[in-house]
């Protein structure tokens, strides 16, 4: 089922995500759910809280951007990045729960991130490039911090007006979203 994805500003966007302690028949099926709105969005990183669910879970999924039919979308069960090295790097990003908009963000080039696969296995990857990029995003979402959080205050300034047109649902999207808790269709 393709879910509708919460918009700037909702609170539980800016909630700490609960880890998740065992696999189960809704985590199963939240993950599913998940996979099916990432894809309907054209996305390629999705938070269990941008759909509306507290857990400690993210998806990456590049195989549309980086042309390699071998990759496989990464489901991160209580992520945490436990390292990160490399130069920081700037390159722009945007964010399903934040439509339209798009800025430039510093992040580290390489990272190191512990989790939980789909078997609730405990693994360990490290990541450079836009998968190390993505990843941060998504732990942030996990986090409740939004990627307009790293821009300085000139910047915020000026990302300021499309927030509010963001928060009052003044935005169109190809998903449906959650504005001020009533759903938008796509």
């Amino acid at each position: 089922m393709i879910l509708p994805i919460y918009t700037y500003d909702a609170p539980v966007l800016r909630e700490q995500a609960e880890s998740v302690p065992s696999m189960n028949d809704e985590i199963v099926a939240l993950i599913a759910d998940m996979f099916e709105t990432i894809k309907a969005a054209r996305g390629i990183g999705l938070a269990a809280n941008q759909v509306g669910k507290l857990h400690a879970i993210c998806l990456v999924d590049l195989s549309e951007v980086e042309d390699d039919d071998r990759r496989q979308p990464l489901i991160l069960i209580n992520p945490v990045v436990v390292e990160s090295w490399g130069e920081e790097v700037v390159l722009e990003e945007g964010c399903l729960s934040l439509p339209e908009l798009r800025e430039d963000v510093r992040r580290p080039e390489f990272i190191a991130v512990r989790f939980k696969d789909a078997r609730f296995e405990d693994k360990e990857l490290e990541a450079g490039g836009l998968l190390a990029r993505v990843i941060q995003h998504e732990v942030d979402h996990l986090n409740g911090i939004y990627f307009t959080d790293y821009l300085t205050g000139f910047k915020k300034t000026i990302v300021k007006s499309q927030l509010n047109k963001i928060k009052k649902g003044e935005v169109e999207t190809e998903y449906p979203v959650i504005v001020n808790g009533e759903i938008i269709p796509a």
